[in-house]
């Protein structure tokens, strides 16, 4: 890959990365005010089905926050993969990444027949 491609990469993985932690930070504020009204600080019992909705709606809260999270952890190995010169790098084979792999998912840590024979099992 060729230092201007990757350099355009690196700048959108970047911006990725502020807004990931962003989000992140959003939904930590959130979700503390989420459980101060969730742990019975009100003066009245909920109805068992609002008791049920609170809690899907605090399930999917903390599913969505877990895929924010994963999804930074993954920007911040690509970088580590830029910085430490293996981003183009499949790392179950060894071989080269294509470019057009990477520009399409800049997260991509397997080559295209890797990734194939990943999902195929």
């Amino acid at each position: 890959m060729d230092k201007k491609t990757q350099d355009v990469i690196r700048m959108h993985l970047e911006s990725e990365l502020v807004r990931l932690e962003s989000e992140i930070d959003e939904m930590e504020r959130e979700g503390h005010e989420t459980l101060s009204e969730a742990s019975g600080e009100n003066n009245y019992r909920d109805h068992m089905a609002d008791q049920g909705t609170a809690t899907f709606a605090r399930e999917l809260d903390m599913t969505l926050e877990d895929n924010v999270r994963e999804a930074l952890s993954s920007v911040r190995k690509a970088l580590a993969r830029m910085d430490e010169g293996t981003y183009d790098q499949c790392e179950r084979c060894g071989k080269k990444i294509s470019d057009e792999r990477l520009k399409a998912i800049p997260t991509a840590t397997l080559c295209i027949t890797c990734k194939s024979e990943e999902e195929s099992s």
